[in-house]
């Protein structure tokens, strides 16, 4: 055993000083059952064989008790390599029942005093994704609970590291973000002692003031529960991880594997139905992915470099892949339609068609045209069939949704990364290869192949057996299509522009090629036969 720079005891032959670390370890997870919760838990039973205890704030549902839901998670396949690797790792999770928008989490008090015991290392990643949601409420989930988790932190008997997810985007109102925190334009105690005495209405109407430069209440509230770390976290280890867009696995547990229609997912899904055709974005902007396991090994290496080597102050990585390993929304776009193209999704309700334009006139000519219009049709077509009309309800819903993501496809940022460097640099040739997290080794073509994979198979349960028959309907929508476009060419020329002779003469010298190319084909196929 060797002490390192910053006075802490490290065994530098070890082959992995990382899962000999968190040997004995018990840990606290909040937003344990989300999905980046869920691969980190796997990931960090499977890598860390000798783990102790993974405590897992879980709120009852109203059909489900604590330990039926996660059963229920651990149940899934996400967990199939590690229930064949380590067929008892269940008995390593216990359940902890609390919300962590109740006082104190909700915890009873034998839990409290059970984490106060026994927790060394706490992994805070519970938060509301909802980029619009209210404000009031986007607080109660994302930023008062840093203060709870601060104040239970500090009683702690054991504690070694609080890692907090945040998003690299809590600062997009800046184009250059530094791995630091940032001090926001409004303190979060006013806006708090704010919301108090506000009505829901009155809150709703000033919004868009508080928010300032921010697009939404999510990345608003995310720089604020970092300002709360700043402020109120003073002699805690507290570490905080800003991944960007999160989305399916690159290659652990399960390549593509993804359970949510958030982000890029959504619009990978809404591609692949034909349902959107037009979105708002630049096809030059960088389209800042990480899989969901880049950001996972991070959180795991982060929780053991901050308990090792002990820094003095709270560090801030910044997880993105733009800046060595860009990938562009035009490259997005072109990936995902190549894969849906191929493998295409059931029962699309168009062909697979999205393209991206910053032109606002043109977007919403486009929109009009491509979403609107075969939306009121299909909804008359439904009406006839005795149906209930959806798909201008359905498009209303998508066009929110692609308002709220346009601003992160419509823009670039730059993040440093030399704290995320730093931990590439300390880590064992063993620990490299098991909690990798360099972006630039990332094949993106291949990437988006499993991506969309993983939305077919793994969000829509869809059987790759039944592709023939996907096939088949996207056949089915391309000639129909062709008749479509080929009747609104007739009627446009018989009524708009074949009141000229010149039009007529044109008109009959194309019918005449058209009989005669018939009859050509007619007497080829009769001597053939002959």
């Amino acid at each position: 055993m060797e002490e390192n720079l910053y006075g802490a005891r490290v065994d530098n032959n070890s082959d992995s000083p990382i899962s000999e670390f968190y040997a004995g370890k018990n840990l606290f997870v909040t937003g344990g059952t989300g999905f980046l919760g869920k691969v980190l838990i796997e990931k960090i039973l499977r890598s860390c064989p000798g783990l102790g205890t993974v405590y897992v704030l879980t709120r009852k549902k109203r059909c489900q008790d604590i330990h039926e839901r996660i059963h229920d998670l651990l149940s899934s396949k996400l967990f199939d390599k590690l229930r064949k690797d380590q067929p008892n790792f269940e008995e390593k999770i216990q359940p902890i029942e609390g919300d962590i928008i109740l006082p104190e989490f909700g915890l009873s008090n034998e839990d409290r005093q059970l984490l106060i015991n026994d927790v060394h290392i706490v992994f805070h990643s519970a938060a509301t994704i909802k980029f619009d949601e209210h404000l009031r409420t986007a607080v109660e989930l994302n930023v008062l609970p840093v203060r709870k988790i601060i104040k239970l932190c500090q009683q702690f008997k054991s504690l070694l590291a609080l890692v907090h997810v945040s998003t690299a985007y809590c600062n997009c109102d800046r184009p250059y973000i530094e791995e630091t925190i940032y001090e926001p334009h409004i303190a979060p105690q006013k806006l708090i002692d704010a919301l108090e005495w506000m009505t829901d209405d009155m809150v709703e109407s000033v919004t868009p003031k508080l928010l300032g430069s921010h697009p939404n209440t999510y990345t608003f509230t995310k720089q604020l529960a970092e300002a709360i770390y700043k402020m109120e976290g003073a002699g805690l280890p507290v570490a905080i991880i800003r991944p960007s867009i999160v989305g399916a696995a690159w290659k652990e547990p399960i390549q593509g594997w993804i359970d949510n229609f958030n982000g890029a997912s959504g619009l990978c899904i809404a591609s692949g139905k034909g349902l959107l055709r037009s979105m708002k974005g630049d096809f030059k902007a960088v389209a800042d992915l990480v899989p969901v396991d880049i950001p996972t090994n991070i959180m795991i290496v982060v929780g053991w470099y901050t308990a090792v080597y002990k820094p003095k102050e709270s560090l801030v990585y910044n997880c993105t892949s733009g800046a060595v390993n860009p990938l562009t929304w035009g490259d997005f776009q072109v990936g995902i339609m190549d894969y849906f193209k191929k493998t295409p999704l059931e029962g699309s309700f168009r062909r697979p068609y999205t393209t991206f334009t910053s032109n606002e006139m043109l977007h919403d000519y486009w929109v009009f045209v491509s979403h609107m219009i075969p939306a009121y049709l299909a909804d008359f077509g439904y009406r006839l069939m005795g149906k209930k009309p959806r798909m201008v309800r359905t498009y209303n819903k998508l066009h929110r949704s692609m308002e709220i993501l346009s601003f992160f496809t419509t823009h670039s940022w730059e993040w440093t990364s030399g704290n995320h460097d730093l931990l590439r640099h300390v880590l064992s040739d063993a620990d490299k290869k098991t909690f990798y997290f360099d972006p630039r080794q990332i094949h993106w073509p291949t990437y988006l192949e499993k991506f969309c994979f993983g939305a077919k198979h793994y969000v829509l349960n869809e059987d790759m057996n039944a592709l023939p028959a996907a096939r088949a309907h996207i056949k089915k929508l391309r000639n129909i299509r062709y008749m479509f476009n080929t009747c609104v060419i007739v009627v446009l020329w018989r009524v708009l522009i074949a009141r000229s002779q010149i039009a007529q003469n044109v008109w009959n010298l194309i019918l005449s090629l058209v009989f005669k190319f018939v009859r050509y084909f007619k007497i080829t196929s009769t001597i053939q036969k002959h």
